[in-house]
């Protein structure tokens, strides 16, 4: 009856590995590490939220020069922007200040797609309905429109209304913002840690 365990003889010259064999490399997994950062953070930073800054008075008295603000870009892949909320966005081509780059803006949805709108006698009127704004520095003091926001843009106007590069200075056929160009809305300010909290 053969036997049921194996003779064969045992080669005791082959070597087990040592846990140093099988530790990786530590600079491996640091590069991979940095590596996986760095995607999340441009990840985040293009599809979830980013921070900005205020280089200008424009938007005084809510938003104060070098305010840092966090801008969230989840909510407009779900709903169309409403009036009142404070959005970051490219210029229509072509829109810059004398001397300026081609920078993001930050300013306030007035005007919807569809809606007339009007400046006169120191107030916004949409289709002929004189907007309540408690936020504005002061009442503008320029007369502007009638003019119809086209369907998919946006009319948007700084809070400090006399001293604001916005839609009704922007000239013809340039006052209003495509859907496409919003980059997000300013949702929460984080510094100065006096002023930190949500935007209203």
């Amino acid at each position: 009856m053969p036997d049921k365990f194996d003779s064969s003889p045992v080669d005791h010259s082959r070597k087990h590995p040592t846990p140093e064999a099988n530790r990786p490399n530590p600079w491996v997994e640091g590069l991979q590490t940095i590596g996986l950062s760095i995607v999340l953070a441009l990840g985040i930073r293009h599809f979830v939220a980013e921070a900005r800054y205020i280089p200008s008075g424009s938007m005084e008295p809510t938003l104060q020069v070098n305010d840092r603000l966090v801008v969230e870009k989840i909510s407009y892949y779900f709903e169309a922007p409403e009036r009142g909320d404070i959005v970051v966005f490219w210029p229509p081509e072509g829109v810059s200040p004398p001397g300026h780059r081609r920078d993001a803006f930050i300013k306030r949805v007035i005007g919807l797609p569809g809606e007339t709108v009007t400046v006169q006698n120191g107030a916004v009127y949409i289709d002929g309905t004189p907007l309540e704004e408690d936020y504005i520095k002061a009442p503008p003091e320029y007369t502007w429109g009638p003019e119809t926001v086209p369907e998919g843009s946006y009319l948007v106007l700084g809070d400090n209304r006399n001293s604001s590069f916005d839609s009704h200075a922007w000239g013809e056929d340039q006052e209003f913002v495509p859907y496409d160009n919003i980059i997000g809305r300013a949702a929460v300010r984080f510094w100065p840690p006096s002023r930190l909290g949500g935007i209203e």
